[in-house]
């Protein structure tokens, strides 16, 4: 995420820097994405005796006043320890891929077409590390399970005693779809959408966190556009818990979409979608931002010109 004039700084700075700007978007935004989850989970018939949402703000409601507001914050101890390592290695990764990438193509500047694939490397390289917190996180928040356990890490000791410990990695290959498309459209758009915004005068922290926001949230929005029907079938692969001897419903990324369009029609694809951009896209605002912060704080603590 470095702008092309300036060095990437070390790795350690990086991954403090992503760390930082993670855990502050998944403050601020996570009950969009308990209710993004239940969403997506449910299917489009109606079961007897199972609550039903009717979208984003019934979904919020009905949570509320059943389950109780902390409700909203289930399961957030899963992705506060993943946030660090996750957008650690999203931000670190892109620019050590975008290092490779110029180098490989004997090119000095970063290019339209090198910020998508650089983006979705580095989503690929992000999912190694997300796929058993997110598979923790779906199962707590799901009303069904959520029942059964007892917190993050009864979740693990259940999931290897009666799935086996490679269950922890269910929805790795959907997950790899989902980070590559949101990863490619979130830093391909932000590279154009920087290229058309006003450029910053040096030293000015409020147009550049202007630019930021707007890049940030148009490319988070656009990721989410991109990879929604990828999170749709990955949330159902990872609550379908592994039964020996069976093929559960929903197991490869591709043969899921099918299904889920097969039988509940293209719209379900996008279920979870308005809360989902709702938290994407202002939340890659607040990613951009509060990362290219924190990475200017340490440019200055290391004397580095900004």
């Amino acid at each position: 995420m470095s702008n092309t004039h300036q060095k990437p700084l070390p790795f350690v700075y990086q991954f403090a820097a992503g760390a930082v700007a993670g855990v502050s978007e998944i403050l601020v935004m996570y009950p969009l994405d308990v209710v993004k989850t239940r969403v997506q989970l449910q299917s489009s018939v109606r079961v007897p005796g199972e609550e039903y949402y009717n979208g984003m703000f019934d979904c919020l409601r009905k949570i509320v006043k059943n389950e109780g507001f902390s409700r909203l914050y289930r399961g957030i101890s899963a992705p506060i320890l993943m946030e660090a390592p996750k957008r650690a290695t999203k931000f670190a990764a892109n620019d050590s891929w975008g290092s490779f990438y110029r180098g490989l193509f004997g090119v000095e500047k970063q290019t339209q077409s090198l910020a998508v694939l650089t983006g979705a490397t580095a989503g690929a390289t992000e999912s190694f590390v997300v796929v058993p917190f997110e598979l923790v996180k779906i199962r707590l928040q799901d009303r069904a399970s959520a029942g059964k356990y007892n917190g993050m890490l009864d979740v693990v000791k259940k999931i290897v005693q009666s799935e086996g410990p490679l269950a922890l990695y269910n929805g790795l290959e959907s997950t790899l779809w989902r980070h590559i498309l949101w990863n490619a459209g979130y830093f391909g758009c932000i590279f154009q959408v920087r290229a058309q915004l006003p450029k910053v005068e040096p030293g000015n922290k409020t147009e550049q966190t202007r630019n930021d926001l707007i890049a940030g949230t148009i490319g988070g929005t656009a990721g989410t556009i991109l990879n929604t029907p990828m999170d749709v079938v990955k949330s159902r692969i990872q609550n379908s818990p592994r039964v020996p001897g069976q093929t559960p419903k929903y197991n490869w990324a591709w043969p899921a979409l099918g299904t889920v369009m097969k039988e509940e029609g293209f719209g379900a694809l996008y279920k979870g979608f308005i809360p989902k951009v709702l938290r994407l896209g202002p939340g890659g605002g607040i990613l951009l931002v509060v990362f290219t912060g924190v990475m200017d704080f340490f440019r200055n603590m290391r004397g580095e010109n900004i």
